[in-house]
């Protein structure tokens, strides 16, 4: 849901918020193999980072990776870094490493800016991080609030755009102008003093209008990188007309496309949902999906074989 201080005048940058959802997910099975073997969506990527950790461990086994479900790639839903800690944390499991979650982000290569898909995968719920200081590893929590059981997150997916990854992403961040530090303010404050209390007290309208707030400033940041403050023009224009219908919480998940609105219970959501799809049903690369925020940890369930690992 967004960085906080990309300014870096107090030491630290980045740092940043993010909610695990329900119903978008990894779920993949592992067992030791004669021969490196990957089947699923999102094969290719498990097993060259399976084939990675297993050479920089020095542990020389193959394994067979079997991918259920996948989180659709490039959608600013965590997918990568899902795939990965799923991948590192069934090999430190089926091996019996004890790696613990330093040693299973370095491996899986996550966390170079935001903790967020570290700490859910860890915790779920709605998670901080703390950003980045000259010795950090993994950016540290600061807080873990569970999501209230009744509200409903909207997912805006266009289909036909992708969101800014690979060696884009980290030029954008190299070349990027720093942000102002009233900004960065700004954004600290509507999470201090907005967000989080109104977590806390399940204070839906408060919670939705601090986190429009925060999207608004960063989606303004990024825009001339991403081509506005949506990536998506068409997830967009959904937004818009979801404001119009009086929804208070409305953003982009990461780079996007992927949009998100907040409702209060399910027959709110479902009311939307109905009214969305009757609206923007002639638009094919649209795609709505009601999810709840996940307050569950990865489980890992170890099975005479194959071992299953979800990551959400």
């Amino acid at each position: 849901m967004g960085f906080l201080d990309m300014h870096g005048g107090l030491g630290r940058t980045f740092g940043g918020l993010g909610l695990s959802i329900s119903g978008v997910d990894t779920c993949l099975n592992m067992q030791v193999a004669e021969a490196f073997e990957a089947n699923g969506p999102a094969a290719g990527r498990a097993l060259h980072c399976a084939r990675r950790v297993l050479d920089h461990l020095g542990l020389e086994h193959e394994v067979r990776i079997d991918i259920r479900t996948a989180i659709p790639e490039h959608a600013g839903l965590g997918s990568g870094t899902q795939l990965a800690l799923a991948t590192t944390a069934a090999i430190d499991r089926l091996f019996d490493l004890n790696l613990g979650m330093d040693g299973i982000a370095a491996l899986a290569d996550r966390g170079a800016r935001s903790g967020i898909g570290l700490w859910t995968f860890r915790h779920g719920g709605f998670v901080v991080d703390g950003g980045r200081g000259p010795s950090t590893g993994v950016p540290p929590l600061l807080s873990r609030i569970a999501f209230p059981e009744q509200w409903r997150i909207l997912l805006i997916l266009d289909r036909t755009r992708a969101g800014m990854n690979g060696r884009l992403e980290k030029e954008t961040f190299r070349d990027i102008r720093p942000m102002s530090a009233e900004v960065s303010g700004q954004l600290c404050r509507h999470l201090l003093m907005q967000v989080l209390p109104a977590l806390g007290e399940q204070d839906i309208k408060t919670f939705s209008i601090g986190v429009t707030a925060i999207q608004h400033l960063i989606g303004d940041y990024f825009a001339s990188y991403q081509g506005g403050r949506f990536s998506s023009p068409l997830v967009a224009q959904v937004c818009d007309w979801l404001g119009q219908q009086g929804i208070r919480g409305l953003g982009q998940s990461s780079w996007g496309p992927t949009g998100f609105a907040l409702l209060e219970n399910e027959i709110a959501a479902s009311h939307i949902l109905k009214l969305a799809r009757q609206r923007w049903g002639d638009e094919a690369a649209l795609e709505f999906m009601l999810c709840k925020g996940s307050n569950e940890a990865a489980g890992i369930a170890i099975e005479s074989h194959p071992m299953q690992v979800a990551g959400a």
